[in-house]
């Protein structure tokens, strides 16, 4: 019994190491960051700055994890077994602040994207947003599904994306842009990532 305690600790332990070396630069750049809050350089570079994003998604993923595999097990004939490893489910009210939170910077986002390009003048100009969300149930708390996101991609009519979203226009010198696709395609995937596009222009009649 004793071997058998000694090899799973030393499995355990390598285990942690390979994910501290894995998550190196990540903790190198949590540790910046807090160090310099106000100060810390965020790069132009919207690649630069997804990829950093995904790094912090999967260590924060990471650390879930780990905290999971470190929970107590359930003592045998406890009736607390059901509760234990088990985070506790978010209210209604954390999961509508969560989304709203959210929703803000995605239509800020979009917003963003919407300058003027020729192709407005037939509202065929295109614009995408990336992002992460890492609990489902704010995602779909965000596009009104009733829980979790039971898909990959799915195509909402505009009237449905901006019932969730709220009304999103561009503002141009003499003009106001909209989204003009007749859908907009909503991308996401479990580990949290999300992408929506479509296309925005002059209203067209």
């Amino acid at each position: 019994m004793k071997r058998a305690n000694d090899e799973s600790n030393a499995a355990a332990t390598a285990k942690k190491s390979r994910g501290n070396t894995a998550h190196a630069a990540t903790v190198a750049m949590v540790n910046s960051i807090l160090a310099n809050p106000k100060s810390y350089p965020i790069s132009g570079s919207e690649e630069v700055v997804r990829k950093s994003l995904v790094d912090l998604a999967s260590y924060a993923r990471y650390l879930e994890q780990r905290l999971g595999d470190a929970a107590p097990g359930p003592v045998a004939g406890s009736n607390k077994a059901a509760a234990v490893a088990k985070p506790a489910a978010k209210s209604q009210a954390d999961l509508e602040a969560a989304a709203e939170k959210l929703r803000k910077a995605a239509v800020s986002g979009i917003k963003k994207q919407m300058a003027w390009k020729p192709s407005c003048k037939t509202g065929s100009a295109k614009w995408s947003y990336d992002g992460i969300c890492t609990d489902p149930e704010v995602f779909g708390a965000l596009l009104g599904l009733g829980g979790p996101p039971t898909f990959k991609m799915k195509k909402f009519t505009v009237a449905e994306f901006e019932n969730a979203l709220g009304p999103i226009r561009g503002s141009v010198r003499y003009d106001t842009l909209y989204i003009t696709s007749k859908e907009v395609t909503v991308r996401w995937s479990d580990t949290g990532e999300f992408k929506f596009s479509g296309s925005y222009g002059k209203y067209q009649v």
